[in-house]
């Protein structure tokens, strides 16, 4: 089992949600709790998404060093679908 690509892969999922349902607080909140556990328990400083092709690719540094990880797209997007599916069920709590 790979830790980082686990990390980075549950960072991924909520910030897709977080990028299509930018008011949600929880999103937001949760995007940088995962954030913060790259960069202060993984060592990561710099990290991205791209989607294409049916795959989200996320390139990061590392101790000075790059590398990514690939997910399939029907992995990364399960929430995201979940919640466009039944928004009843995820309702957006706005900014205070």
């Amino acid at each position: 089992m790979n830790v980082l690509m686990d990390a980075v892969y549950n960072w991924l999922t909520i910030r897709i949600v977080y990028d299509v349902r930018p008011d949600d607080t929880a999103a937001r909140d949760t995007v940088q709790m995962f954030e913060k556990n790259l960069e202060e328990d993984h060592g990561i400083d710099r990290y991205a998404y791209e989607k294409k092709d049916g795959w989200y690719t996320v390139v990061f540094t590392k101790d000075g060093k790059e590398d990514q990880f690939r997910y399939r797209e029907e992995m990364v997007e399960v929430m995201l679908k979940q919640i466009l599916k039944y928004p009843e069920r995820y309702e957006q709590f706005p900014s205070e």
